[in-house]
């Protein structure tokens, strides 16, 4: 194998967060919510660590989670090259989004080793030395990796191993999602689930698309345009692509504790519970007579329950959410019917990222928000103008700086100071430490599309 070496990661970060609502949100997926210290992309950069320098690792994502991206792996006190983050224009499954990553990747460092990794399961650490060994296959075989079953699972896909090599098997088959009938006969039949990680060389995983999915490779040559190359790309998954259709597919045992985390009731698996097996985040308790329950709100709020069991109860400032938690895959339903009608919660959640930092929406009406804002240091927002809202800062922590109109200040601890509509304003922090100020926004229009940038430093200034 020419080129370096070292092994390259690509991490898939688009999706929508559908089957964790109303925690997640199309705006704010799973793999960005915090339920413990870190996200779960944090985690999956933290991993991808142990094989890779940042440099090698490329994040595939769409221009609604950019900031999430940045913002996140700044958090960890890491910067990513801005062009290891690939924008889909829009979603098109695993296979382009596996090969535009691909494709990078062979420009910059030519023919290279590619881990592939979702950033929204959950993985050991301990997992990546025996992915960083499966190496010795990945030039003569796009490896796949499947976890041990732990019982019978009909969420999963599954792998069924062949012959065996020097380190994992040739694989057999792949089979579908089953129902739980098909599921114990796999396990009893010795089969994997199917993890959807990979590792390959560029040059074999660009040879199998051109031998399988051909239309693939012909939409990435047909421009240089990625609008345009996706506009155009099939939409179809790396295992329906080529997995299924390739003779050179090796698959590793992982017999290390993993979970897609699919809906709540893996999520409350996933978690530690008290002795009556009751998972609660976040906020106060006193449960009476209550087993084995799910339980989410904000801190500030006491949830008390009376002789519930095995219940999904997840409340946020604008939704609550309850069901037993035999049935929560039956989430994504609700958030069919709120698509149709146009709901906005299907979208946004209280807290946004942005590319300097992130704000939480703490309380709105038709005529006032208030906002919870982050500036993270030596970052600014945007020169803007609002026709319809003033702004009155609070300074909860930090330093700000402050540009209104003609004038430029510095505020502190406790100061704070008014924009009135029709002023030119700039908020930035100058300091060291996490700026964090309080927003209260009045007016007759308040929404967020009231807005006009002059001088931007993340491009989201229109041109004229």
């Amino acid at each position: 194998m020419t080129g370096d070496e070292t092994i390259k990661s690509i991490i898939l970060a688009g999706g929508s967060g559908t089957r964790l609502w109303p925690l997640s949100r199309e705006l704010y997926p799973k793999q960005f919510l915090k339920i413990e210290d870190v996200s779960l992309f944090q985690e999956t950069i933290l991993r991808c660590l142990q094989i890779s320098e940042i440099s090698e690792i490329y994040v595939v994502t769409n221009e609604l989670h950019k900031y999430f991206v940045i913002g996140q792996i700044e958090e960890l006190g890491y910067e990513i090259p801005r062009d290891n983050i690939l924008l889909e224009p829009e979603g098109k499954n695993t296979l382009p989004a596996i090969y535009y990553g691909i494709t990078e990747i062979q420009k910059v460092h030519g023919n290279s080793m590619v881990a592939v990794f979702s950033s929204d399961h959950k993985l050991d650490k301990s997992a990546m030395e025996t992915i960083k060994n499966a190496r010795q296959l990945s030039s003569e075989h796009l490896v796949t990796f499947g976890i041990l079953p732990k019982s019978p699972h009909t969420g999963y896909g599954y792998i069924k191993p062949g012959d065996k090599l020097n380190i994992g098997y040739k694989v057999s088959e792949f089979r579908e999602k089953p129902d739980y009938k098909d599921a114990e006969k796999y396990i009893s039949e010795g089969c994997l689930w199917n993890s959807g990680m990979f590792l390959f060389s560029t040059e074999l995983f660009l040879n199998e698309v051109a031998l399988y999915a051909s239309d693939v490779k012909d939409s990435f040559e047909s421009s240089n345009n990625i609008q345009d190359i996706f506009e155009n790309v099939p939409n179809i998954s790396i295992d329906y692509g080529i997995m299924e259709k390739s003779s050179k597919v090796a698959v590793v045992e992982l017999n290390h504790k993993w979970s897609d985390l699919g809906n709540f009731n893996a999520l409350y698996e996933e978690l530690n519970k008290d002795e009556k097996g009751n998972c609660v985040l976040e906020c106060e308790q006193l449960l009476l007579n209550s087993k084995n329950n799910f339980i989410y709100s904000s801190p500030e709020k006491l949830v008390s329950t009376i002789d519930i069991n095995d219940l999904i109860v997840v409340d946020t400032s604008d939704a609550l959410m309850i069901c037993p938690r035999q049935s929560c895959e039956k989430v994504k339903d609700i958030v069919n019917v709120l698509k149709q009608r146009n709901d906005e919660r299907v979208n946004l959640h209280e807290t946004v990222y942005r590319p300097w930092g992130s704000y939480t929406l703490l309380e709105k009406s038709k005529k006032h928000k208030i906002k919870n804002i982050s500036v993270l240091p030596g970052k600014k927002l945007s020169l803007q103008l609002h026709h319809h809202r003033s702004e009155h800062w609070v300074i909860v922590k930090g330093i700000a700086c402050v540009e209104n109109n003609e004038d430029k200040y510095f505020l502190r601890q406790g100061e704070s100071t008014f924009i009135r509509a029709g002023m030119k304003h700039r908020l930035s922090n100058p300091g060291k430490l996490p700026l964090e100020i309080i927003e209260v926004q009045l007016g007759e229009y308040v929404e967020e599309d009231d807005i006009i940038r002059y001088d931007d430093e993340y491009g989201r200034v229109k041109k004229t």
